[in-house]
């Protein structure tokens, strides 16, 4: 399974809805705690193209998004599929 990354803050609903996403699908994630930080935020930025936005999220180095990216893709049945990429 590919590394999930996702950055966070933690009074973020949507962080919260697409945590519960990953977890429900029993997918381990590393998660990235944005508020307050910077240089992380920074960091988050450079590597989503410029969104400032949380959550981001990454599978696999590939980014997919935000909490309704992830959950559109779980929609159209590609995030399995994603997940389960080597």
């Amino acid at each position: 399974m590919p590394q999930v990354t996702i950055y966070t803050t933690g009074w973020c609903p949507y962080c919260q809805a697409a945590k519960a996403l990953l977890t429900k699908k029993g997918v381990a994630f590393e998660e990235i705690d944005v508020d307050g930080n910077r240089e992380l935020r920074q960091e988050m930025t450079a590597k989503a193209g410029g969104r400032t936005s949380v959550p981001q999220i990454f599978i696999g180095g590939r980014h997919v998004g935000g909490s309704d990216d992830l959950h559109a893709l779980d929609a159209r049945g590609e995030l399995d599929p994603l997940l389960k990429a080597a």
